[in-house]
Order: structure tokens, then sequence, then C-alpha cells
């Protein structure tokens, strides 16, 4: 049996972090800045990258060492914030076939939309550097619902 030419679906929804975009060296800049001011070395944003879209939690808990309950974690958390807001959009880029992807899903007249936990003042800034804001039908941030993903609420939202 051969797959149908047309899925039966309304809309398609993208994680952003890791999903259409690479923003591995933003997270890890952010991340290394926040290591230089405790007198740490930089990591290699290749040894992050598979943490790059567990937010701020999976970069310190990679980078660091931190998780929510240790000391420090919270001004660490806040420090990374602070350095990440400077960079949000320096080196993040959609990946390699993400464009035609998201014009194909366009050509079949499917609306399309982002569900991300990145707190909506940083995917707003970002969403826009990438040129999709004008073009996702719906854009849910980590703070738009009650809960974050992995729960239903921002998909539902969506």
């Amino acid at each position: 049996m051969s797959p149908p030419d047309r899925l039966d679906v309304d809309a398609v929804l993208f994680d952003l972090d890791g999903t259409l975009a690479d923003t591995a060296g933003d997270l890890a800049r952010a991340l290394n800045r926040v290591r230089a001011d405790r007198g740490q070395p930089p990591l290699a944003v290749e040894a992050l990258r598979a943490r790059a879209s567990a937010g701020a939690r999976g970069l310190l808990g990679a980078g660091m060492g931190l998780g929510p309950d240790d000391p420090g974690y919270r001004a660490a958390r806040d420090a990374f914030l602070v350095h990440y807001s400077a960079c949000l959009a320096d080196t993040t880029r959609l990946f390699d076939g993400v464009a035609a992807m998201l014009e194909d899903v366009e050509a079949r007249g499917l609306a399309w939309g982002i569900v991300t936990n990145k707190a909506e003042r940083y995917t707003g800034p970002v969403v826009v550097a990438l040129g999709l804001a004008h073009r996702a039908g719906t854009i849910v941030s980590g703070d738009t619902t009650p809960h974050a993903k992995p729960h239903p609420g921002p998909l539902l939202h969506a």
C-alpha cells in the first residue's frame, strides 16, 4: 500500500529549538558567558548541542552540573537568561531544508505553527529574525499556557 498524497490534516505544528531552527550556537554562547563569569573555560557547541532543546535547565545541567534544586542554580539560570537575551539570533538559523519544507506545507494549503517551551520574550525575537513571524499561523510559547510541553495544553491551545 502506498502512502496517501495528502494526509487528512488542516495544520502542522513544529517545535522551534532543534526542529525548525539550529539555536545551539546562541544557547551555547550564553552558557559559555556564564561559565566565563565563573572563571570556567568555554565548552564547544557540539558538546552542548544535544541539550540545546532542553533550554536553560538542560544546558546548565550539561555545562555546569547544576540542577534546579542545587544551590546557585537560580543565579546561574538568571545569568544565562541575561546573556541569552543579548544573543538570541546571532547564529540561529533554520536547518537545511526547513525553508523548502515550509514552502511545501504552505503550497499544500496547510496552516502551520510553532509550539515551543521557550518563553515568549525570547521566542518572538527569534521567530522574527528567522523570518517566520508573518508566516506561522500560531506561535505558542512556553509561557502562553499554564503548562509546558510535554503536557498537551500547549498543543491543544495551538
